[in-house]
């Protein structure tokens, strides 16, 4: 059923809030890409790194995008320019929020390729395919997935209809409710995955490498590497958390409920260490083995470990369920500015946004098999889409937001909302006038270097 449309959709509580933001962090980025960076980064050196630039850069992006959002009770593009003009600018600041969309957007059409890839992988180990198969035996499953443009397409499908059913049932029908299901299972499996490895070995060798200090490999590489982590991790810059922002009510302490969903996210990435290390460790595999540590190191684990049909099952149902969450807070935006800007009911506004995406999917998928030879400035559709998105749309988007919080709103009002003191105001407005958005340009800077 369509919204009216001259009502906004509202949170029906802060905890279903902080589950749904914490759902949307808490997506690939923490339990499959954290990892592997931390094995790539050496170690603890990279968690070290990490905390302390999510604490600088991450937190308060993510604040200003939710205050923003608030104000302006809107889609990121009528929120920006609405707030602006509030505050004496121009209107042209709805640019952001458009920007914004177009990045949450765009990730959504290959992510949505990636959830395709672990729910293949939950009836893959389920039916026990990796049982006693070697490392070349694996990889060449996972090769023969991407080579498979049907089979890619079928997963990727279903992904997406997973993600249209629940955003268009609502924000607190469709996202709140799912995130009340899902983040609760996520951290029961994660538990149930942890504690199999505080029984079955690697895991002293694992919380040392994730957490004994070794400052001699803290790295300028290792620090921008981990900058730029604690900036995407949030899901900041891609219009969702404005989104989500827009539906928040007055009450919502912004900056105890960003500390929350900050240290949920960052305990839930370290969780995925102590969930993935152990095994490979108790299997004498590399921790610096990249993205495939996923889908084809753990696999080759999982098939010649005990009960590793069912510990593999459980983690890529983890996998799927981090990856819905994100991909339905990635639709959101799309959907709110369609359904507010448009005739079109929430519905239909998420009917099309999804059919949008997934064809702009399917031209991904085929960059892995038919359109191999077809690129863009040297890269296929997938990987032109993810470095769009993550070296240009996502770091020029949370920069301007959080400038346009710190330079362009009154400031008197920005620290009234915040509840914030005197003193503490003034940490506040070094580390977000400064602090975050010399760090942002310095990762936008690194990685057009790269």
């Amino acid at each position: 059923m369509a919204m009216n449309k001259q009502e906004h959709a509202q949170w029906s509580s802060s905890f279903g809030f902080v589950l749904a933001a914490v759902g949307s962090a808490v997506g690939l980025g923490n339990i499959w890409k954290f990892p592997y960076m931390v094995g790539e980064s050496g170690g603890s050196a990279f968690v070290i790194a990490y905390l302390f630039c999510i604490a600088l850069v991450g937190f308060p992006i993510l604040v200003a995008e939710w205050l923003i959002g608030r104000r302006g009770q809107k889609n990121p593009v009528n929120t920006f320019a609405d707030v602006a003009a509030s505050q004496g600018k121009s209107r042209s600041w709805g640019i952001v929020g458009a920007s914004g969309i177009l990045g949450g957007f765009l990730i959504l059409s290959f992510y949505s390729v990636i959830g395709g890839w672990a729910l293949n992988y939950i009836t893959k180990i389920a039916s026990g395919e990796f049982a006693g198969q070697d490392g070349d035996a694996v990889g060449a499953t996972f090769d023969a997935m991407l080579a498979s443009a049907g089979t890619l397409t079928i997963w990727h499908t279903v992904f997406m209809v997973l993600t249209a059913i629940i955003v268009g049932m609502g924000v607190t029908g469709g996202i709140e409710k799912t995130a009340k299901v899902l983040m609760p299972l996520l951290g029961l499996i994660l538990f149930v995955i942890v504690g199999y490895n505080v029984m079955n070995g690697g895991f002293g060798e694992a919380v040392a490498y994730l957490f004994a200090p070794d400052l001699s490999k803290l790295t300028a590489d290792v620090m921008l590497a981990a900058l730029g982590h604690a900036f995407f991790t949030l899901s900041i810059g891609m219009g969702i958390m404005i989104a989500y922002g827009s539906y928040l009510g007055r009450e919502v302490n912004l900056l105890k409920t960003a500390r929350t969903v900050v240290i949920l996210d960052t305990v839930i990435a370290l969780a995925a260490g102590l969930a993935i290390f152990p095994i490979i460790f108790s299997n004498g595999l590399d921790p610096a083995s990249g993205p495939g540590l996923i889908f084809v190191s753990l696999p080759i684990a999982f098939g010649s470990m005990g009960a590793g049909t069912i510990i593999g099952t459980l983690f890529f149902l983890l996998i799927t369920f981090a990856a819905i969450t994100s991909s339905i807070s990635l639709l959101e935006p799309t959907v709110e500015f369609l359904e507010e800007r448009t005739s079109m009911s929430r519905t239909v506004s998420t009917i099309v946004a999804s059919i949008v995406i997934w064809l702009l999917g399917i031209a991904a998928l085929l960059s892995f098999n038919l359109w191999a030879d077809f690129t863009i400035m040297g890269n296929g559709v997938f990987d032109a889409l993810d470095k769009l998105t993550s070296k240009f749309i996502l770091p020029l988007t949370g920069l301007a937001a959080i400038i346009f919080l710190g330079w362009q709103m009154d400031q008197r009002s920005v620290q009234q909302e915040l509840g914030l003191s005197n003193g503490t105001w003034t940490l506040w407005q070094i580390i977000s006038k400064f602090v975050a958005p010399i760090a942002v340009v310095i990762v936008f800077v690194t990685t057009l270097m790269d």
